[in-house]
């Protein structure tokens, strides 16, 4: 018999499922029996339990069990004869006027939609690009050497500057009166490096160990500890010692130290290229990917199916209460988290999902081996024992799987930028890596 398939909605549909009453009764006592060949019963031995018991027992749990077996079964089968695309889990609903030996319910569930997607060769993105230069080197020795400086003692009487780390005690007060947060001692920072607020720093640069000093300081409107936002506080500052810092000189000895054991500084150089160029592709491939995406959640016309919505909601709501736990807040698990704050997100992660998997299968971009490979080779680079990376991955199917949507996406990107309006843009190394 067909099955019919009605539309309720843009995506919802409605199968009727008849089920016959005596078939259910079949199965539900077969179940029975097979469980009271192991069930257990004060007063009767193993298998021995009549079955009056059993079905006072357990009646009621297989009767559900086999109900529901038996409606998805039937759901499964006239879902595939009716050749529909079911998204989401279907809503079982037991209808009360079904004929004598017949048990009849309502499927209502959501389609997939039909994923209509632009001409890409009308679509604008800015492809963005970017080298690594000398001084993005020299900056990455800068701070390395910052990682590596040690601290002297300056001599009585000279002034704490930029780069200096002193140790202070403080007392703040607004309107006379003590804040949490304001009092401190044998406080250490580093002058110049924006640790403390500016005027603070200003206060402080020039002194010398042993002497105090006491000046107003107001507040940003938007510093993080609201109770002294906006107000003005008086400090009185105590200089205990002032350090002065020293850089270690860039030569083969501290090339070596880092690892490096052949080419001295230009090896160690070398090397930062390396790394950076890394780095800067994975970046820039980002930002690319992102401008892509824009691009094809523009470029795409369909309605969203809400059950997928609504399960990549809970999802987003899990991830938020896990990061809360471990961040260590307590009771995470009852934190009051809007699913609303998440819908628009969940929105367009369904939206891409679907564009993407419509991108792939009209154009044939699903991964191949080879890419797998280079690309997990490419990340293991960077790690001290690449082969053990390799095989971290390759030897695990959900890590896989995760490279494998990577190399999608990429492959997405590569065609659609070979599709698309692009206009290049070179972005200074600094303007990449703030992003």
């Amino acid at each position: 018999m067909a099955v019919t398939v009605e539309t309720l909605d843009k995506l919802e549909r409605r199968i009727t499922l008849t089920l016959s009453a005596e078939e259910i009764k079949n199965e539900v006592e077969t179940r029975l029996k097979k469980l009271a060949r192991t069930v257990k019963a004060d007063g009767f031995r193993p298998g021995k339990v009549p079955m009056n018991v059993v079905a006072q027992r357990y009646g009621f749990s297989v009767q559900y069990e086999v109900m529901n077996d038996k409606v998805g079964a039937a759901f499964a089968q006239a879902a595939g004869e009716a050749q529909v695309r079911v998204a989401g889990t279907p809503r079982i609903s037991e209808k009360e006027d079904a004929a004598e030996g017949q048990l009849q319910f309502d499927a209502v569930f959501e389609v997939y939609p039909e994923v209509v997607i632009g001409d890409l060769t009308a679509v604008e993105i800015e492809r963005a690009s970017a080298e690594v230069n000398d001084a993005a080197i020299d900056r990455t020795l800068d701070i390395l050497r910052k990682q590596r400086r040690t601290f002297t003692e300056r001599a009585a009487g000279e002034e704490a500057t930029d780069g200096d780390r002193v140790t202070i005690d403080f007392d703040g007060s607004i309107d006379g009166e003590r804040f949490e947060g304001g009092k401190a001692e044998d406080f250490q920072f580093l002058l110049g490096e924006g640790r403390m607020l500016e005027a603070f720093e200003k206060a402080v640069r020039g002194m010398k160990a042993g002497e105090s000093k006491t000046f107003p300081l107001k507040f940003p409107d938007d510093y993080h500890g609201s109770d002294v936002a906006g107000k003005e506080a008086d400090f009185l500052v105590t200089l205990k010692k002032v350090e002065q810092q020293n850089l270690p000189v860039v030569d083969d000895a501290f090339a070596e130290s880092l690892g490096i054991t052949e080419g001295g500084v230009e090896g160690l150089r070398a090397d930062i290229r390396k790394n950076l160029e890394r780095e800067v592709k994975f970046r820039v491939a980002a930002r690319n990917k992102q401008a892509v995406m824009d691009a094809i959640e523009k470029a795409v016309t369909f309605d969203l199916p809400k059950a997928l919505v609504d399960a990549e909601v809970e999802r987003l709501v899990a991830n938020a209460r896990a990061d809360l736990k471990q961040r260590g807040i307590k009771d995470a698990d009852k934190a009051p988290i809007p699913a609303e704050m998440f819908t628009a997100q969940a929105e367009r992660r369904v939206r891409l999902g679907l564009s993407l998997a419509e991108l792939v299968r009209a154009n044939a971009l699903s991964a191949t081996p080879d890419q797998l490979r280079a690309h997990i080779e490419e990340m293991a680079q960077s790690y001290e024992r690449p082969q053990d990376v390799i095989a971290w991955y390759m030897g695990d199917q959900q890590r896989m799987a995760e490279v494998e949507a990577v190399v999608i996406e990429a492959n997405v990107t590569d065609f659609v930028l070979g599709q698309a309006k692009v206009t290049d843009k070179v972005l200074g190394f600094d303007e990449l890596m703030g992003a």
